[in-house]
């Protein structure tokens, strides 16, 4: 008998716990997982709540998914959690305190989210900074030298890893030479492919191991002037699948940014098609959800089989044992004394 597989979507909601709308809504969609945002975490005890409660909509231990990167992205914020330094800051080390800092903080931060449940973190940025580029990316970045960029990125995922959390590569195949912020605009970069692969490709290269990867909104005209990396099937089967080799689950950025033309149902089927696993929609808005819910039909079993990997590893790389008072000593050292923000109680 064939197993039922999920919708092959991401989904936001709109607070911090769901209504009635979004309870029916859930079980009957079935999608792969959730993301969470700052709308939805005010308190320790509701994210826990809301955590188990959407995951009883769709009855299995979905995926649950947040941008927690320190600095500027953070969807979980004091009083009741800690802010981490930025991938600059932590770069701003020298080796090798700075890759034992980016661990160090990628275990801290798999800590707070072990606590609430949430098993995804959409950490670390892999792009590189780029002079004269759109500052969304600015700061989140852990400099310009691929190899540094790749090393720092692997502690960072080695640190969630140690912490039961899943990596998620940010933005696959490249952002840091966007124009302009893809929230807002399509950036259009046309730096040659030789020169891509040597510079941008190199740090998701590198890391081409990892469990999961997003998209990023961006055209490459090198490769094809005619859409983004994530409505592309020659970006995503020539550059992300075939040269820098990643194999893990691949999600959508968000559907909703302005980067992507036309209605939000086409762009889950555009981008679905192009050879994305999974499309990702994060605002909760019900008529958008409805729509990219019925554009996305369920998982392919190819990317079913990616998950089940990607939860393995998980399991297997989750260490025991963890002393956060021990971390968070080791980490202050590590950063001169200027770590974390005040802890209120939790």
């Amino acid at each position: 008998m064939a197993v039922e597989r999920p919708r092959a979507v991401i989904l936001g909601c709109s607070g911090e716990s769901l209504s009635a709308f979004e309870c029916n809504f859930f079980r009957a969609v079935d999608p792969v997982g959730f993301i969470l945002f700052r709308r939805n975490c005010h308190s320790p005890e509701r994210v826990r709540e809301l955590v188990h409660a959407l995951r009883e909509t769709v009855g299995r231990v979905a995926p649950v998914m947040i941008d927690q990167e320190g600095g500027r992205v953070a969807r979980l914020q004091p009083p009741h959690w800690r802010l981490y330094p930025s991938a600059a800051r932590l770069a701003s080390l020298p080796d090798p305190s700075a890759e034992s800092a980016a661990r160090l903080a990628a275990r801290l931060i798999a800590d707070d989210l072990g606590q609430l449940g949430v098993t995804v973190d959409c950490h670390p940025v892999l792009d590189l900074a780029v002079p004269g580029a759109d500052l969304v990316i600015g700061d989140r970045a852990y400099g310009s030298d691929p190899g540094r960029v790749a090393r720092l990125g692997r502690a960072v995922c080695d640190g969630l890893l140690d912490g039961g959390v899943l990596p998620v590569l940010k933005h696959i195949p490249g952002h840091g030479r966007a124009g302009v912020d893809s929230h807002d605009a399509c950036p259009f970069v046309d730096t040659s492919r030789d020169e891509l692969s040597s510079t941008d490709l190199a740090p998701f290269r590198a890391l081409a191991d990892m469990p999961w990867a997003m998209t990023a909104h961006i055209v490459y005209t090198s490769v094809d002037a005619t859409a983004p990396a994530t409505l592309s099937r020659r970006v995503i089967a020539d550059i992300i699948r075939g040269e820098i080799g990643f194999q893990g689950v691949l999600v959508s950025d968000d559907l909703s940014m302005r980067a992507l033309g036309g209605r939000i149902g086409e762009r889950a089927e555009r981008a679905l098609a192009a050879g994305c696993d999974i499309v990702l929609h994060c605002n909760g808005d019900p008529e958008e959800m409805r729509e990219v819910a019925a554009a996305a039909g369920p998982i392919s079993a190819c990317a079913a089989e990616r998950l089940a990997r990607a939860e393995a590893l998980r399991h297997d790389r989750a260490r025991t044992g963890f002393d956060r008072e021990e971390a968070e000593a080791q980490f202050g050292a590590l950063m001169g004394g200027t770590q974390i923000s005040e802890l209120a109680a939790r």
